[in-house]
């Protein structure tokens, strides 16, 4: 098989979350439901969804903690059983990549406010390691990405008040793009990585090295 060959994607079905918020149990059964009937399977599935709150840890407001948990940890977990029991397991078969963070690979310095959001993006690193242990009887690979900083509505605030400290920290000097994740995701999600589980890439620019 060539290199292009492994790399491609024809013929599979993706499920993509991230497009709406709130993302519970039964809402995930019924995206599942929806999904496989339309298409009767999911070969690859982009936990994608996420959300944050910025408070100091000392006064972190419960709903807070609760709202960032559900959506991060929670919503994940509950579509990617149903996605694992209903059509990956039975066939033998699938690509589970996880959007988790740098946040999840260390403090942040600064008193940055986003326990929360920290916490559960380290909770996603973790879960993809477990699971990958779990379920690569199954045939099933389970990796993460861990984006640094991109522009984006979660990040603006962040970026307009420290974006020329974040780049100035960043090896490479610059934020991360529009092209660059899609080189990622396309080889957690393709036959160029099938021996390859339970890992995760940074792709922040080097910043998690300094």
């Amino acid at each position: 098989m060539s290199v292009k060959e492994l790399f491609q994607l024809d013929g599979r079905i993706a499920l993509v979350t991230g497009g709406s918020r709130g993302l519970g149990l039964q809402m995930a059964e019924a995206l599942v439901d929806e999904v496989l009937s339309a298409h009767g399977r999911v070969d690859i599935l982009v936990n994608n969804a996420g959300a944050t709150w910025g408070a100091p840890a000392e006064d972190y407001p419960d709903e807070a903690w609760h709202k960032v948990m559900n959506l991060n940890v929670n919503a994940p977990f509950f579509l990617t059983r149903e996605i694992g029991k209903r059509s990956m397991i039975p066939r033998r078969s699938g690509k589970i990549v996880n959007i988790a963070s740098i946040a999840g690979l260390k403090g942040m310095s600064g008193g940055a406010g986003t326990i929360a959001y920290n916490t559960s993006k380290a909770a996603m690193i973790h879960f993809t390691r477990a699971l990958a242990t779990e379920w690569g009887r199954y045939g099933i690979h389970v990796n993460a990405i861990c984006p640094g900083f991109f522009p984006s509505k979660m990040t603006a605030d962040t970026l307009d008040a420290f974006g020329d400290q974040v780049i100035a920290r960043t090896p490479l000097q610059r934020l991360g793009g529009d092209e660059d994740l899609k080189g990622a995701l396309a080889y957690f999600s393709s036959d160029a990585s099938q021996h390859v589980t339970g890992q995760y890439l940074a792709i922040d620019g080097g910043m998690s090295a300094t």
